[in-house]
């Protein structure tokens, strides 16, 4: 197990404050000797390790965040469909956009969150008055740094929770032993995103790069964490978001709602959201130890073995994990063993689905697709385990970047270990990688530069934002294909709107399945529009009778016992030039057999029930993707929270 996670019980023990019923009711400080813990290097360290600790939880990064809630885009889908999508106290219809306060979730992740939130206050408190802080020696440059992490942490916990709820309570100081600073009403989020910036600022001259000092791997929070993470702050500021009221001086959105509308700041604001997070951006990438590993697949390949890419550091911050302890990547979203199989186990990996327009709107030889889209299951047939085509599932789609055929023997020997019992993979829960790194700046480029051309000043080293996609998007091609990738890029317009276009598309291509899209759609006000969008893409496709999907996919096996699906055979648009079907194998309903069936289910019944409570004609509340407070959390306030956005209490 992981050195973070070895001293979590050690540390619970030094700091222990936990979540209670009620709003923000912890354990007062008080209650236990922080004086003497921030006094010390070692005890500090442990109640920082804490924080990872806690990250862990099932209500937090192990499975909520990156598998629920970051749900449901043009890309990505939550297991429920039909019936299933109206369900609203249930993950089905909360991330349909169909939710009411009560669904029980809501309650537990809020709590969860603000349970760090109030252990990160009393380490920050702890550390500013420990006589530590201005220790000139290495056990300053130690509790300084904790310092930044902790700042870190907490800034990152309030995005995600501004991000799902929109204005909350903003509270920067532990609890006192009455209470009296507990209940607290809504903060606007852009005091919030302000306070953050702030916080992230001082983090960045505190900590070191991830490498650069004993213990600072990825696994931790780093100085290219706390840049990354301020940049993307920045965006979020500058961008799109549903409020509670009408804010003088914003920009209202053709689409929005008359009583909650959509906007986003002035012009001038936005501009120095975009150089602030320009600033950023360039520093990670001229002076950061961050590159992208030259192997899209080898990078997701380490992730599944529980190993950190030491050599490039793609992955800017990973949320620690401990293998068969915490993590349900690779377990609730990943590729599917379906029933026990006594190679790998079994899994639950249904929540998380990908969709068919997605599939479909990849570049020929991008390798991105069959790693990210995975059409197979893995079932048991005669004590063999074996793979089999999904079928005519255009919604349901594995998302194949967690694949317990990638993990290593420790991990699988867990799986068989405990039948059909629940297990963790201990795959960590990656919250920035360097490509967004790259992604975001070609936006920011393009946006400040008026095109994906131009240079600006503050840009790394002259890096435009064509030369930044390219280098995300040409990763993703082997050699042999590579001049094709370029050629790509090459013919993308040099019109800065048109550009923008292709980032939105890469930023797809490259992140599908991580949790991120959503937040990038919602600051674009793109959410609505490209789900529609993917909907209209489906129903043409699927009509078309001879460019559309096929009906049937032919496929050859790497083996001579049938049990493993040569993917580079399947015939996904139609069989090659030269081809027959008796070159093949194996055949596979595909999603064109919708058309010769009397009763086509995934578009009269399914289609129409996805994000049904975002968009149509009679959503109570348009492009209202944010959730709503829940009923015991309002309940336990003392009266200080209600819900807006249409939401009852």
């Amino acid at each position: 197990m992981r050195n973070i996670l070895k001293t979590i019980s050690l540390a619970a023990g030094l700091v222990l404050i936990t979540s209670c019923s009620d709003f923000l009711d912890q354990t007062s400080p008080s209650e236990y000797p922080t004086q003497n813990v921030f006094e010390s290097v070692g005890y500090t360290e442990f109640a920082v390790n804490k924080l990872y600790g806690d990250m862990g939880q099932d209500e937090t990064y192990s499975q909520y965040i990156p598998i629920v809630w970051g749900l449901n885009t043009d890309c990505e889908l939550v297991d429920g469909l039909g019936s299933d999508a109206y369900n609203t106290s249930h993950q089905r219809g909360a991330m349909n956009y169909n939710v009411t306060p009560g669904w029980a979730n809501i309650a537990k992740l809020w709590d969860a969150m603000y349970g760090i939130i109030e252990n990160a206050n009393v380490i920050i408190e702890g550390i500013n008055n420990s006589p530590l802080l201005n220790d000139e020696g290495e056990d300053g440059t130690s509790i300084r740094r904790f310092k930044g992490e902790a700042l870190t942490i907490r800034a990152m916990i309030y995005f995600d929770l501004v991000r799902f709820f929109g204005d909350i309570p903003m509270k920067m100081e532990s609890s006192a032993p009455d209470l009296s600073n507990a209940y607290l009403g809504k903060t606007d989020r852009d005091v919030i995103m302000d306070k953050l910036i702030e916080d992230l600022k001082e983090a960045t001259g505190l900590l070191p790069w991830a490498g650069k000092a004993t213990s600072y791997t990825t696994e931790r929070v780093t100085k290219g964490y706390a840049h990354a993470l301020l940049a993307n702050i920045a965006l979020t500021r500058a961008g799109w978001a549903i409020r509670e009221a009408a804010k003088e001086g914003y920009e209202t959105a053709a689409y929005s709602d008359p009583v909650y509308p959509t906007q986003r700041c002035d012009a001038q604001t936005r501009e120095a959201m975009y150089k602030l997070a320009l600033e950023n951006l360039s520093i990670i990438i001229k002076e950061g130890p961050h590159s992208l590993n030259p192997s899209f697949e080898n990078e997701w390949y380490l992730l599944n073995q529980l190993k950190l890419d030491e050599t490039y550091r793609e992955n800017i911050f990973e949320i620690p994990m401990g293998m068969g302890i915490t993590g349900e990547l690779g377990y609730t979203a990943g590729v599917r063993a379906n029933g026990f199989t006594s190679k790998y186990g079994r899994n639950s990996s249904g929540v998380l689905k990908l969709t068919a327009p997605y599939f479909w709107s990849f570049k020929e030889n991008d390798q991105r697709r069959d790693i990210t889209c995975s059409n197979v299951q893995l079932e048991e047939e005669n004590n063999v385990t074996k793979e089999f085509m999904l079928g005519n599932a255009p919604f349901g789609i594995y998302v194949g970047k967690w694949d317990v055929r990638k993990m290593n023997s420790d991990i699988t020997s867990i799986a068989l270990s405990v039948g059909n019992d629940k297990w963790r993979t201990g795959i960590n829960c990656v919250r920035m990688r360097y490509s967004q790194v790259l992604l975001m700046y070609s936006e920011v480029m393009n946006e400040l530069a008026g095109g994906p051309d131009a240079d600006y000043e503050g840009s790394a080293n002259g890096m435009t934002a064509r030369a930044a996609l390219k280098t995300v998007h040409t990763r993703a091609y082997d050699d042999a294909h590579k001049a094709d990738a370029e050629a790509y890029v090459v013919s993308l317009s040099s019109n800065k709107d048109e550009f923008f276009k292709a980032i939105v598309d890469e930023n797809a291509w490259e992140l599908a399945g991580e949790g991120f899209r959503k937040f990038d759609l919602i600051r674009w006000n793109l959410l609505a529009e490209k789900i529609n969008q993917f909907k209209s893409d489906y129903l043409t496709q699927m009509r078309d009778d001879v460019n559309g999907y096929p009906k049937e996919v032919y496929f050859n096996y790497t083996d001579e016992s049938k049990t493993t699906i040569d993917m580079s055979s399947v015939t996904w648009k139609g069989l090659p030039d030269g081809m027959t079907k008796d070159d093949y194998e194996d055949k596979s309903s595909f999603w064109g057999a919708e058309r010769t069936t009397s009763n086509p289910k995934q578009s009269q019944t399914n289609l129409p029930s996805i994000s049904s409570g975002l968009i149509g004609d009679d959503v109570p509340v348009i492009n209202r993707y944010l959730l709503p407070i829940a009923s015991t959390t309002i309940s336990a306030s003392n009266g200080v929270l209600s819900n807006s956005y249409g939401y009852s209490n």
